[in-house]
């Protein structure tokens, strides 16, 4: 190879390395925008590190809750409703059964000849445990459960915890209308749902409406109990729609709406014996 021919191939090679020089920092810039751009669409999440039951309960009791949903036969709603009071009292006022009614209702608008009952186990699932088994070992008791079998159509019951921002339901005089408002929500929002109501509950309370909030742990997963109170249905109408006109109310409903896969409203009639009037 001539020396003329030698010195045009190392210009060539210089001239290519030149060039990809200047080219690759365009390539490594067109690769980071593509990935900044997409990361515009890519939702991040940050890596629990407990359980959603840990998150959102109350870290300063051990409170669990059962609710009972009662299909009863219309014909036997009358007596169903003085069997079932009977019972209660008689485990309301025994100490040795670990577990209190916090309020029993008839559905008045929604599943019609149903009933709805709220139980609380201080201690959680061993108080829960106990005093299962000692109701399995009561014969009065075991013959309530025979009769009232008599009188029902369907029944199914869930275990709740409540949340930690909303206040612990406490017996309230009456006379009193409840809602419980159910929300089934899309399984991997409960804790942005506990915390867009963190925020959101503060609207809620100028009427002490806000009677209790819960989440299940047991039965139907990924669902949302909130128990509220009104004088009557003209009362409930004028203190939904108050809500509206504070600053942030629109805010909340605009992000949870999202999370809710299917809800449902039922109006509630108190029974006698319920300690929430």
């Amino acid at each position: 190879m001539t020396a003329a021919s030698s010195a045009w191939c190392k210009g060539q090679m210089l001239c290519r390395y030149s060039v990809n020089l200047h080219q690759a920092p365009r390539r490594f810039s067109e690769s980071s925008d593509k990935g900044w751009f997409r990361s515009l669409f890519v939702h991040k999440v940050d890596a629990r590190k407990d359980a959603h039951s840990n998150l959102l309960s109350k870290k300063e009791t051990s409170n669990l809750y059962k609710i009972q949903f009662h299909n009863v036969k219309p014909e036997c709603l009358e007596a169903y409703n003085s069997l079932e009071a009977e019972v209660q009292n008689r485990l309301h006022r025994d100490p040795d059964y670990p577990c209190e009614v916090v309020g029993s209702w008839n559905t008045w608008y929604g599943e019609q000849d149903q009933a709805v009952h709220l139980w609380r186990y201080r201690g959680g699932y061993p108080a829960l445990t106990e005093c299962l088994k000692k109701l399995n070992n009561n014969k009065e008791y075991i013959e309530f459960r025979k009769e009232r079998a008599k009188m029902l159509i369907s029944r199914r019951n869930q275990l709740l915890l409540e949340f930690s921002f909303w206040n612990e339901p406490l017996p309230k005089p009456g006379p009193n209308i409840y809602e419980l408002r159910t929300y089934r929500l899309k399984p991997g929002t409960m804790i942005e749902w506990g915390n867009l109501w963190a925020r959101a509950i503060k609207y809620r309370q100028e009427n002490n409406e806000a009677v209790g909030g819960f989440f299940s742990q047991i039965g139907d997963l990924y669902v949302v109990h909130h128990l509220w109170a009104y004088e009557s249905l003209q009362s409930r109408e004028e203190t939904r729609n108050s809500v509206w006109l504070k600053e942030g109310w629109d805010v909340n409903v605009y992000y949870t709406v999202p999370l809710v896969r299917s809800m449902e409203s039922r109006i509630m009639i108190p029974t006698k014996s319920s300690p929430l009037q």
